[in-house]
């Protein structure tokens, strides 16, 4: 039977080094504790754990993965986690521990965006019910788990271009506003192959009202990438891709100003930002 330790609550500087800087190796994302961001948390040793503990945000389970000789969990924090302390439920064994780990504020910025085609902004009461209904899909799919032994978080990006609109920017369409940027947009000419940021299973392929032609990468354990405004896909739910294959060529289908690529970042069922899981040069395009 497992026994419930008592909640470790961390003084100033133990908490401040749960919450890990950018990693020497890059292989883990780069924590940022904040809504939207990747806490990175410390389990302890592979030496004194031999298999992989279990971790659980709420009643969401949590990617663990080894660097190093080390344990660590990748908890996705959604756009709407609210700032303050939150609890990360561990079990190792028969023993179960609450780790206490804070979350930060971030401001994001905003972006206005004009549409010709308003039909995207105004929807008639058939799209309306169409987008609702695609909405509930999707948050089906962001709670896929897959439990692997192989999940690369190491990611590249999925196609060469210049980096648009970035996550968590608060949008305005027509002056309208709408949700907040759900991943990272990549300017690319129509046509351009869109390549698989990791190898994975390809978990739902679509054409969303909002998303247009879209692509769903499950890389296990609750890490997913989307390649949205797709103007063909050359995928098929169940493919295992592996990192760089073409998933299909982008286009501007669905919500969109211009041909490019949308792409976005699933960890435990919430969007996160993707340029946490790139390397800097990549970052800087």
């Amino acid at each position: 039977m497992q026994r419930l330790l008592a909640t470790i609550l961390f003084p100033t500087c133990a908490l401040l080094a749960l919450i890990l800087p950018s990693l020497a190796q890059a292989v883990l994302p780069r924590s940022s504790s904040v809504p939207g961001g990747v806490a990175v948390i410390a389990l302890g040793t592979t030496y004194a754990i031999n298999e992989p503990p279990q971790a659980w945000l709420g009643e969401q389970q949590v990617f663990v993965t080894a660097d190093g000789h080390r344990w660590y969990a990748l908890v996705g924090l959604a756009l709407d986690t609210p700032v303050g302390t939150h609890e990360l439920r561990v079990t190792s064994g028969d023993e179960t521990k609450i780790l206490i780990f804070p979350v930060s504020a971030k401001p994001y910025p905003e972006q206005h965006i004009t549409l010709k085609d308003t039909s995207k902004i105004r929807l008639s009461v058939a799209d309306e019910q169409r987008a609702n209904r695609e909405v509930a899909a999707i948050q089906g799919l962001k709670r896929h788990w897959r439990r692997a032994q192989d999940t690369d978080p190491a990611f590249r990006l999925p196609a060469e271009g210049r980096l648009g609109g970035r996550f968590g920017v608060r949008r305005f369409f027509n002056g309208e506003a709408r949700s907040p940027h759900s991943g990272l947009d990549i300017a690319v000419a129509r046509g351009t192959p869109i390549k698989a940021s990791a190898s994975g299973k390809v978990l739902a392929v679509e054409d969303y009202f909002f998303n247009g032609k879209t692509v769903f990468v499950d890389h296990g354990n609750g890490l997913i990438t989307l390649y949205c405004h797709l103007d063909r896909i050359d995928a098929r739910p169940g493919d295992a891709v592996s990192k760089g294959q073409t998933l299909g060529l982008s286009g501007k289908t669905g919500r969109a100003s211009g041909p490019h690529l949308h792409w976005s970042v699933v960890l435990n069922g919430a969007m996160v930002d993707p340029e946490l899981f790139i390397a800097p040069v990549d970052r800087r395009r």
